[in-house]
């Protein structure tokens, strides 16, 4: 009874462990921001949080979808002008602002107003930015 108790306790442990290591995100490891919102405010949170991971040395990416294409729109820059701002800087240094097809089309956002930087994207450019090993996500 005592061994297998003892040998219970052991199997949780390890599995504890195993299930708790990989929820740390590594010193390198990629940053995938689901941003669905177009309010100002989260907008700016989700934009400034990626900004500032990248700055710590995390790959990027920004995938401004459903509503959030307005955020990438240059019509909008009255009252997105410090994203917009963030988004550039973003994309100046390194990282990756995508825009769903979808959603642009149905918010009427041509890519043609897109921010700089920002650009249409498709299966083949998000998938492997959303599943490349290691990658944490976050949605706002």
């Amino acid at each position: 009874m005592r061994k297998a108790v003892s040998f219970t306790v052991l199997i949780t442990l390890l599995a504890l462990l195993l299930c708790s290591a990989s929820a740390f995100a590594g010193g390198k490891d990629p940053l995938f921001i689901n941003l669905t919102s177009d309010d100002s405010h989260r907008a700016l949170m989700a934009i400034s949080f990626g900004q500032g991971q990248m700055q710590r040395g995390h790959p990027l990416t920004v995938y401004l979808n459903d509503k959030a294409v307005l955020v990438a729109s240059k019509k909008n820059a009255a009252q997105y002008a410090e994203q917009q701002k963030l988004l550039a800087e973003i994309t100046a240094k390194g990282g990756t602002v995508l825009v769903c097809p979808m959603c642009s089309k149905k918010f009427g956002v041509p890519e043609a107003d897109f921010v700089s930087g920002a650009r249409l994207t498709s299966p083949d450019i998000t998938g492997p930015a959303l599943f490349k090993d290691n990658t944490k996500t976050l949605s706002w």
